[in-house]
């Protein structure tokens, strides 16, 4: 991996792993198109360590929060004392079913389902649900629903979306994408369903970015180029990362996910036609 392969890379983790249109597909896709070898699933997992810190860096506040009520409630011997301590449980619950599926389905999800073809399809599958999620969203607003808050969010609806997120381990469809249509399905609204995502990811990122970290070491560790240039990638994906959360959060305040959406049928139908014409392999 050459320098340039490094800073690319890393910007595209870091914008496509918050926005709702696809890291693993977009770092599958962009070396295809630039004839770049394919950096492989544990490439993704040890650079979004970058977009960890990331997530860590802008919720702060949030987390400090979240943990001080958890060892309060600890601390006076109960299961959930008070919201915190519950919205801790909540994320831990709901971070099971993504463990269960990368165990489960670890060999066909760094294999088969890497297909340039199977994303391709995935892309344009999941645009379709956010679509319907988006539809219900204008729906419940039209109602004059009272979209629910961080503190409203029910154990039904954190596993509802907890395994939304173990459906994004397939290429292409996109943790936040997945993420915020459960999230707009329960009744939350744009900005909460994206706050909660973010937040819940960080126990499946961290997961997934140590156990990759530690059973490629000795192949990194081996190879000085090697680790300088996935050190750059994951600093470059924590810088853009960062952005790119700022960016979405106050985006979905105002607007939909419509301009994603498009922009995954677009990118998804390319795809199939130059992998039809043979233009770029699977």
């Amino acid at each position: 991996m050459t320098l340039e392969e490094a800073l690319t890379l890393g910007v595209v983790q870091g914008l496509t792993e918050f926005l709702p249109i696809s890291s693993s597909a977009h770092l599958k896709m962009v070396p295809t198109l630039l004839g770049w070898n394919d950096p492989g699933p544990a490439f993704t997992a040890v650079v979004q360590l970058g977009t960890l810190v990331a997530v860590l860096i802008y919720f702060a506040g949030d987390i400090i929060k979240i943990l001080g009520g958890w060892f309060s409630s600890l601390a006076q011997g109960r299961f959930a004392a008070n919201h915190e301590a519950k919205q801790a449980w909540m994320i831990a619950f709901s971070t099971i079913p993504i463990v269960a599926a990368g165990v489960l389905f670890k060999d066909n999800i760094e294999s088969n389902l890497r297909s340039l073809y199977f994303t391709a399809v995935m892309l344009i599958v999941v645009a379709w649900v956010m679509a319907l999620a988006e539809a219900y969203h204008y729906y419940l607003w039209r109602r004059d629903y009272a979209f629910k808050t961080l503190a409203e969010v029910k154990w039904w609806d954190g596993i509802i979306i907890g395994l939304a997120q173990a459906v994004a381990l397939i290429p292409g469809t996109s943790r936040s994408g997945a993420t915020i249509s459960a999230g707009l399905f329960t009744g939350l609204d744009r900005s909460t369903a994206a706050r909660f995502s973010f937040l819940l990811s960080l126990p499946a990122i961290f997961a997934a970015g140590v156990y990759q970290l530690y059973s490629t070491w000795g192949e990194i560790r081996s190879n000085s180029d090697k680790t300088t240039m996935l050190v750059t990638a994951t600093i470059v994906a924590g810088i853009v990362g960062y952005a790119s959360i700022a960016f979405l959060i106050g985006y979905l305040r105002t607007h939909s996910t419509g301009v994603f959406i498009a922009y995954r049928i677009i990118v998804g139908v390319v795809l199939l036609i130059l992998l039809s014409f043979g233009v770029i392999k699977p």
